[in-house]
């Protein structure tokens, strides 16, 4: 089946064939015929199946079959995206396939000046990509209108609807026109689907039509998969072996933590391997050339946090090495999915020390296959190592429980608000703080005669308590709960703001009418 015969236009194929494509993928044949009829999609495919030409293609053909508006242009397609680089290949996508046609295009996202944005919004677009954080600034801003747009697409859509940006996107939608029939269209795009994903989604779709052209939460055929046991102090060594015994010339490595990710890359070029790091703390100049000179063979090992999990798309990629295991078995498809794409063949290769060996099992209930393990002459695993407890904080995705035993050192607790008891204290019931050793309390209550602020975090004039920055760390792929830090190019949730009007002094309980805590959150969407 060629391109023409899905009902696209004459410019359309030229710019596909320009590029060297002559046959869609599976997710193309099906999802463009159905797109073009202005029906919602929830389409599931393998990472690297070309989902984004998948939407690109037929949006482009819906918006210049309308006749352009007089004057100032407005915002007709929104794509959300949750990284800065998934954004910026998604607008190269919409460049490239576009260029025969009369449509204006612009990416939006943080890390990078907000005057040039600015400007292209007030000059008038037709298709804007934008990660959720920087949108909501612009919208906050009065930038951009989106009062007529007609088609929402949200890619990765199992990370845009999770738990941690679900509040973001309801704010974006209150500002779209109504869907339905005869309204905006919506396509959702992404590689994995969960269950409560679906759910979810099923509010956001009206009469969607579902694709999903492989099973459930798969890698591609087309990547070898195994797994090294090796201990953790020797991870280093055995994979500086490996590149050098195998002769690797491009090798793009995943650490669970950006400290980690830097610390690696130093280490394997005091080896000899010019490495670069890549992470949400770089700035975004910074992750562009590191990304670039990795494309160019400049750099031979590109040492990444799941920042670069979703989006990146390089040409060839032969070997993807799991470093560390990541703690959200999904995130393994995905950065797994790096490599092996577009009919190539791929290599992925993961290190499991005794501390991962939960990940592992995680991973291979997810993916429905063991991976075959293969033990490196001269880095068996000491069999007398210990295993040792690793931070292990799932995100919560569509309700699903947390897994993460109690935090490692630095780590804040897990449940937003609250603060883990002192050694040999019983935890208070909820909204309560636990009440130090010899501490007097207010009688009947339990609480505190008079409270006072926690040891680091001291108080504002009218008593607010001044929340430590949490900077942005990615220790287990966990977006953090407060500010508006967008280091994967994503708005991050409100997390634990104090109420407001708590003074110094006017803390005790009021009687009859329980008393929240000054630094627990209030929920609300």
């Amino acid at each position: 089946m060629s391109f023409s015969a899905l009902g696209l236009s004459a410019e359309l194929v030229r710019a596909v064939s320009d590029q060297g494509y002559t046959e869609p993928t599976p997710v193309q044949a099906q999802a463009i015929p159905i797109i073009l009829e202005g029906r919602d999609v929830l389409a599931g495919a393998q990472t690297g199946t070309g989902k984004t030409a998948g939407f690109t293609l037929p949006m482009l053909q819906r918006l210049s079959a309308a006749p352009l508006p007089a004057g100032k242009r407005p915002v007709r397609a929104l794509i959300l995206t949750p990284t800065r680089e998934l954004a910026a290949q998604v607008g190269e996508s919409v460049t490239t396939y576009g260029k025969h046609l009369k449509l204006k295009s612009t990416i939006i996202f943080g890390g990078v000046g907000i005057n040039p944005q600015i400007s292209a919004l007030r000059s008038g677009v037709d298709i804007l990509i934008a990660t959720p954080g920087r949108l909501l600034d612009h919208i906050g801003q009065r930038n951009v209108d989106l009062s007529q747009v007609e088609i929402l697409i949200l890619d990765e859509a199992d990370r845009m609807l999770d738990m941690g940006f679900i509040r973001d996107i309801r704010k974006i939608l209150a500002l779209l026109p109504k869907h339905g029939a005869g309204g905006r269209q919506n396509l959702l795009f992404s590689a994995t689907f969960s269950d409560e994903i679906k759910q979810l989604a099923g509010g956001l779709l009206h009469n969607p039509a579902l694709i999903n052209v492989a099973r459930e939460n798969t890698t591609a055929a087309l990547v070898s998969q195994v797994m090294h046991p090796v201990d953790r102090a020797r991870k280093r060594e055995l994979l500086s072996f490996m590149i050098g015994s195998q002769n690797w010339r491009q090798v793009l490595v995943f650490t669970r933590t950006k400290h980690g990710a830097n610390k690696l890359a130093e280490q394997l070029g005091q080896d000899g391997i010019k490495s670069a790091a890549i992470h949400g703390n770089k700035s975004q100049g910074a992750r562009t050339k590191a990304l670039a000179d990795f494309k160019q063979g400049h750099v031979r090992v590109l040492v990444a946090t799941d920042i670069a999990a979703r989006g990146l798309d390089i040409d060839q990629l032969p070997h993807v090495v799991n470093y560390e295991l990541p703690n959200v078995p999904e995130d393994y498809v995905h950065r797994i999915g790096r490599t092996g794409r577009a009919g190539c063949e791929g290599q992925a290769v993961s290190l499991v020390c005794v501390d991962e060996k939960d990940f592992l099992k995680d991973i291979e209930r997810l993916i429905k296959r063991e991976i075959p393990k293969v033990i490196i002459d001269g880095y068996a695993p000491d069999p007398t190592i210990k295993a040792e407890p690793v931070f292990k904080q799932r995100q919560a995705r569509g309700g699903r429980p947390n897994h993460s035993g109690n935090a490692a050192r630095g780590q804040r607790p897990s449940s937003p608000g609250q603060r883990p008891a002192a050694q040999g204290q019983r935890p208070s019931s909820q909204g309560q703080r636990p009440v130090a050793q010899g501490e007097r309390t207010a009688q009947g209550t339990g609480r505190p005669a008079q409270a006072r602020p926690a040891q680091g975090k001291p108080r504002t004039n009218n008593g607010q308590q001044r929340n430590a920055a949490l900077g942005n760390h990615e220790a287990n792929g966990n977006r953090v709960s407060s500010g508006r830090a967008e280091a994967n190019g994503n708005r991050q949730p409100e997390g634990n703001r104090p109420p407001q009007g708590n003074r110094q002094g006017q803390n005790r309980p009021q009687q009859g009418r329980p008393q929240r805590r000054p630094s627990q959150a209030r929920s609300g969407s």
